[in-house]
């Protein structure tokens, strides 16, 4: 039986989302692979795949961005296509919270705030505590019905949230909510 690759998906992908889940994947020894950056996310599905099967240490952190599409956009239709590969085990994923004026809603398992507080209420994407429990407004991951059930930690946006999660500060948001699908897990001490 084939060990299926363990993926970590983010749900953004503009130059500071790049950013902050490179240095939050280089400190926690995760391959951070960046072909699927861009708003939108473009780069084809089978390509994706074959990259993220060639990368030398595991998780994998990928990104997938919609660009603020109706409906299943572009990162939605390369994310479900990587989460729906035989060869490919999800872990988890870092939902983002999104502007948006319609009624989309993500469920989420916890959030991680602005100040790397772990709770149960949504967040902005401003990553500022909200009144909803277990949900944050997008819907970049509704379609995720993938079998392993990974764990779905909300966040604001990333790399950013008032410069809370900014890189140059080691993009401590996204590094948490990367920290917190290691551990439950089980890979608190990720292979190489």
């Amino acid at each position: 039986m084939t060990r299926l690759k363990k993926v970590i998906f983010i749900t953004d992908g503009d130059e500071s989302a790049v950013n902050a889940a490179s240095v939050a994947a280089n400190s926690l020894q995760c391959y951070f692979l960046s072909l699927s950056k861009g708003n939108p996310s473009i780069i084809q599905t089978d390509v994706l795949i074959r990259k993220i099967l060639e990368a030398p240490i595991e998780p994998v952190i990928v990104l997938f961005d919609d660009a603020g599409y109706p409906g299943i956009g572009p990162g939605e239709s390369r994310m479900r296509g990587v989460a729906n590969s035989p060869f490919i085990q999800v872990l988890g994923v870092i939902a983002v919270a999104a502007h948006t004026d319609t009624d989309d809603w993500s469920k989420v398992d916890v959030c991680v705030d602005r100040y790397g507080n772990i709770t149960e209420y949504g967040v902005d994407k401003a990553g500022i505590k909200e009144t909803e429990i277990k949900r944050i407004r997008g819907d970049t991951v509704d379609l995720l019905n993938v079998n392993e059930d990974p764990i779905i930690i909300g966040v604001g946006d990333v790399g950013k949230m008032g410069g809370y999660d900014d890189f140059e500060k080691g993009a401590p948001v996204t590094k948490k909510a990367i920290q917190l699908i290691l551990e439950r897990s089980g890979l608190s001490d990720p292979p190489r």
